[in-house]
């Protein structure tokens, strides 16, 4: 069945509701409005997670409801209910209809559909008994104390949710999705002495939990958990001040997410608050750095095969060999900057508006070797991985911490630091880049990203990367 029939049978069908009313509803509401839509959801939702030998938690939740706006100019109404029932879409449509009232406008173009589907549609939540997912965890906490006699804790979830949206907009165009989404992670602990250090690892994506079971899979999360345990547990304090930074590839491209990223998006440029606005056309970054936001890659994490809007998934180039030339754009912000939608019109749910948010942000490949890059620092220092981050959109400064680090002297990796954390400007930290990696990598499929009070699935990925001047703070005396 296609998503709008699977869609049809849950909103229409199951829920009673009268499709031809409910569509003349949505017209009604939004005439004389620039643009707008309902949003239909249907979402069920699954979490196991254990901890010390056991299973200590377990959560299912069925959810649905609907969001209803009404777009005048820069203003938008938006209502939304967690029942699926005439009278309360009804209401709705009285509360959105004021935001334009006395407003004659036109509704916009509607998007361009395609006939292309990113991810399967089937619900990953029932294709695996609840006992196999249990024995999985447990099998993963047997193995991982059975690799190295310093582990002392093992924690690890998995985790996936199914999600139905249909899109109704005033001119009556639908378009509906099936999402599935499902997640594994692995925290192990070790301890030698007095001393206890931990490592983690996950993935995940628009798949089933088929992948996931399979020994090969899950192994290797531990085998990494553990290995990143066992460096720390031998890392030193890191050293501070000015530095060449090498970043490796893959997940670090959660700096150039929250660093760049968020500063490309439209809402931030419409509004002139991103470091990056009125810059269209300028030399932003240094020559050779490409950065797309890619919503289109099979079966990742942040793709879309349509956004919250109706918009299909779409590649979207933002800087081209250091040129700015793109920004990230719902259909709201496209319209009032003079731009087209990009397919980054998101939400977390139907009971927030859409807006302009990330999919996979990637940087594309250079011409260096990794091992090239390392070779060509004196001293600095190598993060291969990252934990936690904050940025400010307006001035674009940041702090990064590193969960997984290495001095660099005289071309060679040293020893393990701790502590270290990455402090600078991301349009700054684009000029000072020198040197791109061949070897562009995807993150395994964990990133969450928030803004607005909103989290939606994300993925990043870059090349490894030299940037010099940059600015590390560490613990070392």
């Amino acid at each position: 069945m296609s998503a709008l029939a699977v869609t049809d049978d849950l909103f229409f069908n199951r829920a009673g509701l009268d499709r031809a009313r409910v569509e003349g509803i949505a017209s009604e509401a939004l005439h004389g409005a620039d643009d707008g839509e309902l949003f239909l959801e249907y979402s069920q939702s699954e979490s196991l997670g254990w901890d010390d030998g056991k299973l200590k938690a377990a959560s299912f939740d069925t959810t649905q409801g609907f969001g209803l706006r009404a777009i005048a100019g820069e203003s938008a109404g938006y209502a939304h209910a967690s029942v699926l029932d005439e009278a309360a879409i009804r209401r709705a449509a009285d509360t959105v209809r004021a935001v334009h009232a006395g407003h004659d406008g036109t509704l916009a173009e509607p998007p361009v559909g395609t006939n292309r589907a990113l991810y399967m549609p089937e619900n990953p939540l029932h294709l695996v008994p609840f006992e196999d997912k249990v024995r999985l965890l447990a099998a993963i906490d047997a193995y991982a104390r059975g690799k190295d006699p310093r582990v002392r804790q093992v924690s690890c979830s998995i985790s996936g949710e199914w999600q139905a949206v249909q899109i109704i907009r005033g001119d009556g165009l639908r378009v509906a999705d099936l999402r599935p989404l499902v997640r594994l992670n692995v925290s192990v602990v070790v301890q030698d002495g007095e001393r206890m250090e931990s490592g983690g690892h996950g993935g995940g994506g628009r798949v089933t939990y088929e992948q996931y079971m399979q020994p090969e899979t899950w192994q290797a999360f531990v085998d990494e958990a553990l290995r990143q345990a066992l460096v720390n547990l031998q890392s030193v304090p890191a050293p501070a001040g000015e530095m060449t930074v090498v970043l490796g590839n893959g997940w670090p491209g959660i700096l150039l997410h929250e660093a760049i990223g968020h500063g490309l998006e439209g809402d931030f440029n419409r509004k002139k608050t991103s470091a990056f606005a009125g810059l269209m056309g300028q030399r932003i970054a240094a020559p050779g750095v490409t950065i797309v936001d890619d919503g289109t890659i099979e079966n990742r994490r942040g793709s879309i095969t349509v956004d919250d809007e109706g918009t299909p998934g779409q590649c979207t180039t933002l800087i081209e060999d250091g040129i700015l030339v793109g920004y990230m754009q719902d259909r709201m912000n496209a319209r009032l900057m003079g731009m087209r939608p990009t397919g980054n019109g998101r939400r977390q749910s139907f009971a927030y508006h859409p807006m302009p948010r990330m999919t996979n942000t990637v940087m594309r490949p250079g011409n260096h070797a990794p091992e090239e890059i390392i070779a060509s620092v004196k001293k600095g220092l190598y993060a291969k991985n990252f934990g936690g981050g904050q940025v400010d959109i307006t001035s674009g400064k940041f702090v990064f911490s590193a969960s997984e680090a290495y001095l660099i002297e005289d071309g060679k990796l040293g020893a393990a630091v701790k502590g270290a954390t990455l402090i600078g400007n991301g349009p700054d930290s684009l000029t000072r880049v020198s040197m791109i990696g061949n070897d562009t990598a995807l993150d395994p499929g964990v990133g969450t990203c928030g803004k607005d009070g909103q989290g939606v699935p994300v993925g990043v990925g870059q090349p490894t990367l030299r940037l010099d001047g940059l600015t590390v703070g560490g613990t070392a005396a």
